[in-house]
């Protein structure tokens, strides 16, 4: 069979694909030249028309994904285009399972098929002539991933990138599926150097029953401070002012000077004056990060059973990080001097 015949064929037997198109404005013309050329190889397109870039990129993309997903036996690529084709190709590729790809040449086609398995075509209506586009969308269309292509030098791949290959549409199926990615936090510095210091570098709070603390730096002070569920610290005073970050846990503070208390979790900061006394308690295991202005020191304003039994006349509810006072300082014992 020539050739010409082997066209004729294809044009007369539908293929099982689909293939859906959209452009921007400056990729339209184009857009619309390779969908005439699709038709007239009886392929079905569902043409989705002109849009903005990152729409009608977005649109491709999500339809090419869905697709992949339902897989009903027919294979649906996408073909987009813009002034560039980078614009909307990188609106595709936010879907699992697109891998657009920009291709400028013929061999950049054969080369994404190839390597990639690439399954939208992002083509560039300003600066690739019809005849060209119609030459890269063949490539597109024709070669079968893992064949030979311009990047190995048209020979077949070797063994050890044949299995690369091989394994490279798995891994690459399960980016973006938020099932089998593990959403990870940057790194804080406090806590990675909190995480690093053993129990064995943390000093009791001999006044504070459940606490221990770590002191980082001398005058100004800085320190790690860690405290057990149910551990309560009796109403208290410093001589300065201190800043403090929760890094685990969650606790409550009373400032019985200003009548205030503070339901603090996870990254909650707290600034509390020199001279204010205060009272906390601890619902979980916590630690936290906490500077003074300058060094350390602690007055007791009441003892640990005054304290337990200031807070049980309370009506205390944690749920969600929201907790209900029905009062502070409401009797003789709270009505502390600063």
């Amino acid at each position: 069979m020539n050739h010409m015949e082997q066209r004729t064929a294809t044009a007369a037997t539908p293929r099982r694909l689909k293939i859906v198109a959209g452009s921007d404005d400056f990729g339209c013309s184009l857009k619309d030249e390779l969908v005439t050329h699709l038709r007239s190889l009886n392929i079905e397109v569902e043409d989705l028309g002109t849009s903005k870039y990152y729409s009608i990129g977005e649109e491709v993309g999500n339809r090419v994904s869905q697709a992949a997903k339902n897989n009903d036996g027919t294979e649906t690529r996408g073909l987009i285009a813009c002034g560039t084709g980078a614009g909307v190709s990188i609106f595709a590729n936010k879907f699992p399972g697109v891998y657009s790809a920009t291709c400028l040449t013929p061999g950049d086609a054969q080369n994404a098929r190839s390597i990639n398995n690439c399954n939208v075509l992002a083509v560039s209506g300003m600066s690739t002539p019809t005849t060209v586009a119609v030459e890269i969308l063949s490539k597109f269309l024709d070669t079968p991933f893992k064949s030979p292509c311009p990047a190995s030098g048209s020979e077949p791949w070797p063994e050890e990138i044949q299995s690369f290959l091989d394994g490279s549409i798995e891994e690459m199926s399960k980016i973006g599926d938020n099932n089998n990615v593990s959403v990870v936090d940057p790194p804080c510095f406090i806590c990675s150097l909190a995480k690093s210091r053993q129990d064995k570098d943390f000093t009791p709070v001999d006044v504070m029953p459940g606490g221990s603390m770590k002191l980082l730096r001398e005058t100004p002070t800085s320190a790690i401070v860690r405290f057990k569920a149910g551990s309560v610290e009796p109403a208290h005073h410093h001589t300065f002012g201190h800043d403090l970050v929760v890094m685990r846990g969650s606790k409550c503070v009373w400032n019985l000077s200003k009548g205030e208390k503070y339901a603090l979790g996870v990254g909650d900061y707290l600034f509390t004056p020199a001279g204010d006394v205060h009272r906390v308690k601890y619902f979980e295991d916590t630690e936290f990060f906490i500077k003074w202005d300058g060094h350390w020191d602690l007055f007791l304003d009441e003892d640990l059973a005054a304290a337990n039994a200031a807070i049980e006349r309370l009506n205390c509810f944690i749920g969600g990080m929201n907790i209900e006072i029905e009062s502070i300082g409401s009797t003789a014992s709270d009505q502390l001097l600063v």
